[in-house]
């Protein structure tokens, strides 16, 4: 291909040949490297593009054998007057990355509709080619971050062909894209000096438009979040690539080092900064600084092609912290308008500009108004095997990025709805009166060794953080137990089987294998329940009865891993359909009791019941617990009996391994764990979670007790893993970065500090938020998902904790079990890029984690739900204590203090085994 000549500008951008002088040139343009056959025709693309700002001519023709007045060159068409674009339709490549969502977010509110989100394996370039060049379905590209290198093809799929065929349209590349744009044009991938994952450097740039509006250098609050352990080398950039951004100087930063610096007076004028050229020495590519008269090696943190509209930048734009993030998918989008308007208005006004968006969301329609919708070819694809029309792929494209295909499944009711009604009843201030939920619990559903019984227990009520207790047993007619064990087969993700074990009221059983699987049968079976809203106005809370139980983690399997390594020894699943319960509100101490029951109906049996009981309560505390003080404090889990899975060798050799996988790129980080189990035999159950929760009081405490699988769960869980409420909206707080509390007051303020500040504890809060903003971000309205609190230290008794918070809006077309399906298993337990992580993790783990690192919580019937993460957690099944523990690896971390903080998270649960 030849190229043709250009000469830098002031501003750093290219200037091209007059229009005149290409007129005669028609055998050399600037033209692409593929030939593509198209309706009996070899269809060939001439494009030579320039920037808006400096105004250049732009070349655009497209030649035609034998078709010069046709679909392309008419002269009408040549006689329109030149618009921009109202809204751009970016396709966005998903590098199997855990912020490809994030981006998602931002490009549905910048360019007026959503992106179509397609993985890098999913479709084929001859697939994407027909979408790019025959639908004219989008107007840019985005290539995604994502684990691995780019020197993989199998890391990057098509993205590689991408940069070097479609040089004709506009490209973004996000650092693993970035290093992709770099490796298709010859430049080498090399190991960064260190990997930097979730802290933040200062960036200069030269001014092009990438950067248009964004200030430059030190102290200049252009501060970027960086997740990459490889980089361009920039002494083998290719004279086509020209770096356009790169590190302010070699320190890093942790997010509230940046915001101390925001705190100054902004140092940006009202002009851009331009690059200071002078400052540097350039010897093939590369880049040097003097920062304080020491040499200062700057990484290379953004480049483009130089005749090609394609970008590519190391950094996070999408991170919660970094600014002017959503300035730079800003600026690529006019870089996208003034592109197509500066190319020939034969071939802008082809482009289907309602085609991408209506295939794709229910309501795009409404975002384009009056926008005529033009008629399209329906190419054919082929997706995981199986033929389908390019409009067919286009509606399709989010739900199977979800992992789902119908995320509506409204049943009529021929097929087992069920009409529900609700009945309650408030007591005001009655807990107080009556001894408090403890005492209630124990008085109501602790006889007979509390079988069959569940208790989500806000026991630590502090600062707001919980509100209400929920508590029942075995109950009405609509009273079952679900049980789901993974068949060995649906281990692996393409193969479905779920052995489904349902005990009724009556204690009558049968069973079924789901070739669905766990989630979609959850949600049918919500879904085929109907109800009436003002049977529970007036209601504080957001579960009125329905599913109460827990999900394993193994059920990753059904929400995008690709195995289990491990098998589970407990159930998969288990949960009470709860028709009866008591709610207890610890801000008022009102107590609730709620019946629920099919059809409409006057029994009152169970309301009239639980009323005298709760009446007749005595104020006085339950029986004490003897033994609580019986037994000194262990200082581990080996000190209280327990046995562990691995020793501390063998543990901080597995750091080591996870270390290595995040040096070369494999994840930014890795959240191992372990378990530790210790031969209990016959003991109360029920006591040693009261004196749990008496000890190690928590918000999303919990109990349960499926007595026929012979298994109690006792947890003490700071930690909510997702919420949806009434008014759907979605909420998660991850939890990452704990210390211990200390013996004084002074200590404790000091180790309080420490890890507010901790720069290695601060990263790995960071990944985990954006990850939950990913997560969220698929199944919340664009531009809804937001971050109200930030590495917020919360106090407990025996740990300091960091957490934050996101919250979205749920989509409409979105149902309950879908939201949980989109973020199981929680970040805050698996690292990121999630499914990357999760395939390491089964490589490193020697054992499953079972219920430990699943979700303990509610389904509501009215498509509410909330769920912790199980941590901090006691299971015992088959006379077996099992505790689970782990934490976060990343490339700050020091393998001998993760063993100290794995075993420190040991240690509530563990010492109230041993008092027993």
């Amino acid at each position: 291909m030849q190229k043709m000549g250009f000469t830098l500008c002031s501003s750093s951008e290219l200037s091209y040949p007059s229009l005149e002088s290409l007129k005669n040139a028609k055998a050399n343009p600037v033209a692409s490297k593929s030939f593509t056959r198209a309706g009996g025709y070899i269809k060939k693309h001439y494009f030579l593009s320039s920037y808006s700002d400096a105004r250049k001519l732009v070349i655009s023709s497209h030649l035609v054998p034998g078709h010069l007045e046709g679909s392309f060159m008419g002269k009408k068409r040549q006689m329109e007057p030149r618009k921009k674009l109202e809204f751009v339709r970016t396709l966005l490549i998903d590098n199997y990355d855990s912020y490809t969502y994030n981006i998602y977010q931002e490009l549905s509110v910048i360019n007026g509709v959503p992106p179509v989100v397609v993985r890098n394996d999913e479709l084929t370039w001859k697939d994407i080619y027909r979408l790019l060049y025959e639908d004219g379905a989008f107007d840019n590209i985005v290539i995604s971050p994502g684990p691995g290198s780019p020197t993989c093809p199998a890391d990057i799929g098509v993205c590689r062909q991408l940069l070097l065929e479609c040089w004709d349209i506009p490209i973004l590349g996000v650092c693993l894209g970035h290093q992709a744009l770099g490796y298709a044009h010859d430049a080498q991938i090399i190991h960064a000096s260190e990997p930097i994952h979730g802290r933040l450097s200062e960036i200069e740039h030269n001014g092009c438009n990438l950067f248009a509006n964004i200030p430059s250098g030190r102290n200049s609050r252009f501060k970027v979040v960086r997740y990459h352990s490889l980089v361009i080398d920039a002494e083998s950039l290719p004279k086509d690539l020209i770096p356009i951004a790169w590190t302010a100087s070699d320190d890093t930063l942790s997010f509230l080092e940046t915001q101390k610096f925001d705190a100054i007076p902004d140092a940006y004028e009202s002009e851009r900064q331009k690059a200071n050229f002078d400052s540097f020495s350039a010897k093939n590519g590369s880049y040097w600084g003097h920062v304080n008269g020491t040499k200062s090696r700057k990484v290379v943190m953004g480049i483009r092609h130089a005749t090609w509209p394609h970008y590519g930048v190391q950094f996070h734009p999408e991170s919660v912290a970094t600014t002017y993030g959503r300035q730079i998918f800003k600026n690529f989008r006019e870089i996208t308008k003034d592109y197509w308007l500066q190319t020939s208005s034969s071939f802008s006004s082809d482009r289907n500009i309602h085609y991408t968006a209506s295939m794709q969301v229910p309501h795009a329609t409404g975002l384009f108004g009056a926008v005529h919708r033009q008629s399209v070819k329906k190419a054919d694809f082929r997706v995981n095997g199986e033929a389908c029309s390019s409009g067919q792929f286009m509606r399709g494209a989010n739900q199977r990025n979800l992992g789902f295909f119908d995320m509506v499944n409204i049943l009529p009711p021929s097929l087992g709805a069920k009409f529900l009604r609700l009945k309650w009843r408030k007591f005001g201030h009655l807990a107080s009166e009556v001894g408090g939920a403890r005492n209630i619990f124990t008085e109501l559903f602790g006889k007979n060794k509390a079988e069959n019984t569940f208790w989500l227990d806000s026991s630590s009520t502090e600062k707001g953080r919980a509100r209400f207790s929920f508590m029942g047993g075995k109950g009405g007619d609509l009273w079952k137990q679900l049980t789901f064990r993974l068949s060995e087969e649906s281990d692996t993700a393409g193969e479905r089987g779920v052995h489904l074990l349902i005990e009724d009221n009556k204690g009558f059983t049968c069973s079924k294998i789901l070739e669905e699987g766990f989630f979609e049968y959850l949600n049918k079976e919500l879904l085929s329940l109907y109800h009436e809203e003002k049977d529970y106005e007036g209601l504080p809370f957001d579960f009125y009865g329905g599913f109460i139980g827990y999900i394993g983690y193994n059920l990753k399997v059904e929400c995008g891993a690709a195995s289990n390594a491990h098998k589970s020894t407990t159930p998969d699943a288990c949960f009470f359909f709860a028709d009866n319960l008591v709610v207890i509100d610890h801000h008022t101490n009102d107590v609730y009791v709620l019946s629920l029951q099919e059809g409409n109906t006057t029994k009152t049996q169970w309301l009239d019941d639980t009323e005298k009981k709760l009446v007749s309560l005595k104020g006085s505390a339950t029986r004490q617990l003897h033994e609580r003080i019986s037994k000194p404090v262990a200082n581990s889990p080996r000190e209280a009996g327990f046995l562990s899975e691995k020793s501390q060798k063998q543990y901080v050799s597995d750091v080591e391994k996870c270390l290595e996988y995040i040096k070369d790129g494999e994840s930014y980080e890795l959240c191992l764990t372990t378990q530790f189990r210790k031969f209990i035999g016959e003991v109360d159950p029920l006591r040693l979670y009261l004196h749990l929760r008496e000890k190690n009081p928590a918000p999303y405490a919990s109990w349960l007790n499926f007595s026929k699988e012979n298994l109690c769960i006792c947890s003490s869980s700071p930690e909510r893993f997702l919420r949806l409420d009434r008014n759907g909206i979605l909420e998660a707080k991850p939890i990452k970065g704990t210390i211990a509390r200390g013996t004084t007051p002074e200590k404790d303020e000091r180790l309080k500090l420490q890890l507010q500040y901790s720069e290695k504890d601060q990263a790995e809060n960071l990944m985990i938020v954006d990850l939950l903003r990913n997560d969220l971000g698929r199944v919340c309205e664009p531009g809804t998902v937001h971050v109200p609190h930030l590495m917020e230290v919360e106090s407990y008794a025996t740990v300091h904790t960091m957490v934050s918070t996101i919250r979205g809006k749920k989509q409409p077309n979105v149902s309950a079990v879908d939201c949980v399906k989109a973020a199981f298993p929680g970040g805050s337990m698996t690292g990121a890029p999630k499914l990357r992580s999760m395939e390491l993790l089964d490589s490193i783990e020697s054992c499953s984690r079972g219920i430990y690192s699943g979700s303990i919580g509610f389904f509501s019937y009215n498509q509410t739900f909330d769920l912790n993460i199980v941590i901090r957690t006691v299971v015992i099944h088959e006379n077996e204590a099992t505790i689970g523990a782990g934490g976060a690896i990343v490339a700050l971390s020091d393998p001998e203090k993760e063993y100290e903080e794995m075993v420190l998270k040991t240690r509530a649960p563990a010492n109230a085994v041993m008092e027993f």
